[in-house]
Protein backbone atom coordinates (compact mmCIF):
# COMPACT_ATOMS: atom_id res chain seq x y z
CA UNK A 1 0.00 0.00 0.00
CA UNK A 2 1.04 3.45 -0.68
CA UNK A 3 1.47 6.88 0.87
CA UNK A 4 -2.24 8.28 3.26
CA UNK A 5 -3.47 10.96 4.40
CA UNK A 6 -2.35 9.16 7.99
CA UNK A 7 1.11 9.60 7.05
CA UNK A 8 0.99 13.31 6.81
CA UNK A 9 2.67 15.32 9.13
CA UNK A 10 1.21 18.83 10.56
CA UNK A 11 1.65 21.00 7.72
CA UNK A 12 2.08 18.55 5.09
CA UNK A 13 -0.11 18.53 1.82
CA UNK A 14 -1.04 15.89 -1.04
CA UNK A 15 -3.42 15.06 -3.86
CA UNK A 16 -5.78 12.34 -3.31
CA UNK A 17 -4.82 9.57 -5.51
CA UNK A 18 -7.85 6.41 -4.68
CA UNK A 19 -10.42 6.65 -2.17
CA UNK A 20 -12.08 3.15 -3.58
CA UNK A 21 -12.34 1.11 0.04
CA UNK A 22 -15.87 0.53 1.15
CA UNK A 23 -14.96 0.83 4.21
CA UNK A 24 -14.85 4.78 4.07
CA UNK A 25 -18.12 6.61 4.92
CA UNK A 26 -19.72 7.90 2.13
CA UNK A 27 -19.80 11.17 3.95
CA UNK A 28 -16.39 11.87 3.76
CA UNK A 29 -16.53 11.35 -0.10
CA UNK A 30 -19.52 13.87 -0.48
CA UNK A 31 -17.46 15.85 1.54
CA UNK A 32 -14.47 16.08 -0.79
CA UNK A 33 -12.41 13.43 -0.19
CA UNK A 34 -12.14 12.27 -3.84
CA UNK A 35 -9.15 11.42 -6.06
CA UNK A 36 -7.54 14.50 -7.67
CA UNK A 37 -8.61 16.91 -4.66
CA UNK A 38 -5.82 18.66 -2.06
CA UNK A 39 -5.65 17.36 1.30
CA UNK A 40 -3.40 19.07 4.22
CA UNK A 41 -3.25 18.03 7.70
CA UNK A 42 -3.98 21.08 9.80
CA UNK A 43 -3.77 20.22 13.27
CA UNK A 44 -3.42 16.61 15.32
CA UNK A 45 -5.50 15.62 18.74
CA UNK A 46 -3.23 14.99 21.85
CA UNK A 47 -3.17 11.28 20.68
CA UNK A 48 -2.74 11.47 17.28
CA UNK A 49 -6.60 10.65 16.52
CA UNK A 50 -8.30 12.33 15.24
CA UNK A 51 -6.84 14.33 12.38
CA UNK A 52 -7.97 18.26 11.19
CA UNK A 53 -7.92 18.12 8.03
CA UNK A 54 -8.20 21.16 4.97
CA UNK A 55 -9.67 19.26 1.85
CA UNK A 56 -10.09 21.09 -1.08
CA UNK A 57 -11.37 24.21 1.07
CA UNK A 58 -13.50 22.15 3.43
CA UNK A 59 -12.48 21.29 7.54
CA UNK A 60 -12.84 17.31 8.30
CA UNK A 61 -12.22 15.48 11.80
CA UNK A 62 -11.54 12.57 10.45
CA UNK A 63 -10.59 8.81 12.48
CA UNK A 64 -7.04 8.11 11.62
CA UNK A 65 -7.64 4.73 10.98
CA UNK A 66 -10.04 6.10 8.09
CA UNK A 67 -7.84 8.43 7.26
CA UNK A 68 -5.09 5.31 6.53
CA UNK A 69 -8.02 4.10 3.67
CA UNK A 70 -7.46 7.15 1.56
CA UNK A 71 -4.28 6.99 -0.97
CA UNK A 72 -2.44 9.95 -1.58
CA UNK A 73 0.63 11.70 -3.37
CA UNK A 74 2.16 14.15 -1.79
CA UNK A 75 3.26 17.59 -2.29
CA UNK A 76 6.46 19.27 -2.12
CA UNK A 77 6.90 22.64 -0.57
Amino acid sequence: MGLTIADLKKGERGVITDSSSKDIPLKLLEMGCLPGNEVKLLQLAPFYDPLYLNVNGSFLAIRKDTAALILIERIDG
